[in-house]
């Protein structure tokens, strides 16, 4: 799989592709009119796009991707205060946002997260923990062979809690995979979303099965009486 990174802080663009190389394929252009040249001359599974850069910035990019019709998955890079940068890129067509200072997890997470929507990544089996079955490529829910809905972020931990099914996982170690650093989120979500990912499982009594682990975090595995 093939990605492009358009990036001008050459310590961050080699840092990037460092921890992307082991898993794609990676091109990078250090100005806007390089970036654009490469992603109308190739074709990329997803790009990883600074807003701010010298020539062009990331927005008129992207804009003239979308206007030649170029629909590859856009991952923004913004600076941590930049709300209104964060907002517009969404606005105008970017898929997704990651806020620096990011750590390697939080970008291969976001990466993979816009692969699986586009289709691109594919997970070649199902997940299953007792009676929850997890699709990966369509990112659909069953338990006990009924379909559940559930939003984005609640699939991810569901998905992260079976994958560890019998491990202890702190608060932290579960905001850092699902929501990273993003300022507008602090660790307390993690709990939120237990909540409501319990109340989704209830009806067939799974939900006793994400267990607390007091004052450290959450396991899940079965609860018996």
């Amino acid at each position: 799989m093939k990605l492009l990174i358009v990036e001008d802080n050459i310590d961050l663009l080699e840092s990037m592709k460092k921890i992307l190389s082991d898993e794609f394929e990676v091109d990078s252009a250090t100005d806007g009119e390089e970036g654009l040249f490469l992603a109308f001359q190739n074709i990329y599974d997803a790009i990883i796009l600074d807003v701010m850069l010298p020539g062009m910035d990331g927005f008129e990019i992207l804009k003239k991707l979308r206007a030649d019709r170029i629909m590859t998955p856009v991952l923004f890079v913004t600076a941590k205060d930049a709300l209104e940068d964060r907002v517009k890129g969404l606005e105008i067509g970017g898929d997704d946002y990651l806020v620096k200072p990011f750590q390697a997890p939080e970008l291969i997470a976001r990466i993979r997260a816009l692969l699986r929507r586009s289709g691109s990544l594919t997970i070649e089996h199902t997940i299953r923990y007792r009676g929850i079955e997890l699709f990966g490529k369509e990112q659909e829910i069953k338990v006990d062979g009924t379909p559940v809905r559930l939003t984005i972020k609640q699939y991810e931990l569901l998905e992260y809690l079976i994958q560890n099914h019998g491990k202890i996982l702190t608060r932290e170690q579960i905001y850092d995979r699902i929501w990273g650093f993003d300022s507008d989120t602090t660790v307390a979500i993690v709990e939120v979303y237990i909540h409501h990912l319990r109340k989704k499982l209830e009806a067939y009594g799974y939900h006793k099965d994400i267990q607390n682990v007091r004052g450290v975090g959450y396991i899940l595995k079965e609860f018996k009486e």
